[in-house]
């Protein structure tokens, strides 16, 4: 127990704070992934709704 709490005490674990940086480093990539996709769904989306409003409007006009 001793030696658990001095290492505590003693200052973060070289191998913890490079750990963490990793991760941090991992979160930020992925973020910037996230919304790198979110931006291409976007203009996906887009894309489909003016084809498919253009393919609406090509119609020929229903018999009344």
């Amino acid at each position: 127990m001793a030696k658990a709490l001095l290492g505590h005490v003693g200052g973060p674990d070289p191998r913890m704070v490079s750990e963490m940086r990793r991760l941090q480093q991992r979160i930020r990539d992925l973020e910037a992934e996230l919304i790198r996709l979110q931006a291409t769904n976007d203009a996906l989306a887009a894309r489909t709704r003016d084809e498919a409003l253009s393919r609406m409007q090509e119609r020929e006009p229903a018999l009344t």
